[in-house]
């Protein structure tokens, strides 16, 4: 559970206290002029010196540029109308802020700083965020886990030699020790899900299409990744995908009210792999109470075709090699350079992911059922360093067997990652929700449902 500081007291909320508060409370407060934006984003750089060198959730800190432009907004005569106020916000670093080098995560990429912010970001920022910093990934956003060689690997708040998960790792860390109120990150296989589940936040996948594609509008890993959000409340998630899609239609999204059919399953789509007792008997518990509030609950398997990894695994690569273009390649880690390699071969005939047919072949489990239940990983966080020196494919190997996350993407359907319960270690343990397409708000709202039926803390506690 979070520490008694890291909570909200009565009356004028401490500096502390700022950064425990829910993005949407943070961002009314500022709205009413109670707390200004400058106070605000003060408060979570007070935090990030006292965190983030235990955590190291951050490749750039923009503490002088975070600050002046909360005081122009601060001064902005417009302040009452934005949705999410001063809301301090953690940007991955593959994502281009203005003045910041996007480094995604190699000594390969230039240091030079981007000239423009990316379209999401901009929105963001019109919004009302103020960019705190750009977290941290590994290199070219290509694993579960945030540890690129060429900087500090990042750590789980909950227990700092565990790793936080990854891709965006940085973001989800940063949100739930308090130093970022919200995270805007990328998924092109559970890059959003994975550290959520392992950070104990709420991540969102949305479906193909619902957010605009970030930096020059093309899809990136033929059509695997989205763009969402990591927070630490789901109204909080649901106002940033809001902000995030223009569509004015999924913020403060209200718990279910009528009873729907839900599938649920344990069933990994890796033949062989399997979640331990802990996180199997978490999503029987999800199941029982979703079953005592009205929902109808049945066990009822995914097709995982045994070919499904080999055709997310050709369109992976393929955007790795592609994400790898014009960079120095002898500068990539070796297992990268690999990967670009194989990638160049086994990608030459992979086509968009939109013209896989796995999405068509789920339409029979959807029209039965209007969302699915699942783990997110088969077990808790492993140690950082796990995978350290080992190559390319036995490490993908190995993350495929604790991640159920990837089908998803392939499939380009809405899906998140919720807290619920805990490991045998205390580490959080996250459950996966899926939806059809066009299901995000449905999603949200069932996620709701189950954040208001059994609710998770809202920070790590102190790592000091």
């Amino acid at each position: 559970m979070a520490s008694q500081s890291d909570l909200p007291s009565a009356g004028s909320p401490s500096p502390m206290d700022l950064c425990a508060l829910p993005a949407t409370e943070m961002a009314r407060m500022v709205r009413l002029r109670l707390v200004s934006p400058v106070e605000l984003v003060q408060a979570h750089l007070d935090r990030i010196a006292l965190t983030e060198p235990v955590i190291r959730a951050f490749q750039a800190i923009r503490a002088e540029a975070a600050l002046s432009e909360a005081k122009a907004l601060a001064d902005s005569a417009g302040l009452g109308e934005l949705p999410l106020a001063g809301v301090p916000l953690a940007v991955k670093d593959d994502i281009d802020v203005a003045g910041e080098p996007t480094r995604r995560g190699s000594a390969a990429t230039p240091a030079t700083p981007a000239a423009r912010d990316d379209l999401l970001v901009s929105k963001l920022k019109q919004a009302g965020c103020i960019v705190i910093g750009k977290s941290q990934l590994p290199e070219l956003a290509i694993w579960p886990f945030t540890e690129p060689a060429a900087f500090a690997a990042t750590r789980n708040p909950w227990i700092t030699e565990r790793t936080p998960g990854g891709s965006t790792g940085g973001g989800a860390a940063a949100v739930v020790s308090g130093m970022a109120a919200l995270a805007l990150g990328s998924d092109g296989g559970g890059s959003l899900r994975i550290p959520a589940a392992c950070c104990g936040a709420f991540g969102f996948k949305p479906g193909r299409g619902v957010v605009p594609l970030g930096g020059d509008g093309r899809p990136r890993w033929l059509g695997l990744i989205e763009y969402g959000p990591i927070a630490r409340t789901v109204a909080d998630a649901a106002l940033m995908l809001d902000v995030l899609s223009g569509k004015n239609s999924f913020r403060d999204p209200q718990p279910l009210e009528n009873p729907i059919s839900i599938a649920f399953s344990d069933k990994h789509p890796f033949p062989g792999a399997k979640a331990t007792d802990r996180v199997r008997a978490e999503l029987r518990y999800a199941t029982a109470m979703l079953r005592n509030t009205g929902h109808s609950l049945l066990e009822d398997n995914p097709p995982y075709p045994a070919s499904l990894g080999l055709r997310f695994l050709t369109r992976w690569l393929k955007g790795i090699a592609e994400d790898a273009a014009g960079l120095e390649a002898n500068l990539l880690e070796p297992r990268t350079q690999r990967m670009v390699k194989a990638g160049r071969f086994l990608g030459r005939r992979a086509k968009p992911a939109a013209a896989d047919p796995y999405g068509r072949q789920l339409a029979p489990l959807f029209a039965r059922y209007e969302a699915l239940l699942t783990p997110t990983l088969t077990s808790g966080p492993p140690p950082v360093g796990t995978w350290e020196g080992v190559g390319w494919f036995k490490t993908t190997l190995g993350v495929a067997r604790w991640v159920y996350t990837a089908p998803w993407s392939l499939a380009g359907l809405p899906c998140a990652s919720l807290p619920f319960g805990h490991d045998n270690d205390g580490l959080p343990i996250g459950i996966q929700l899926v939806g059809p397409p066009g299901g995000d708000l449905r999603l949200l709202s069932l996620a709701a449902q189950i954040e208001q039926l059994r609710p998770w803390p809202r920070l790590a506690p102190h790592p000091a």
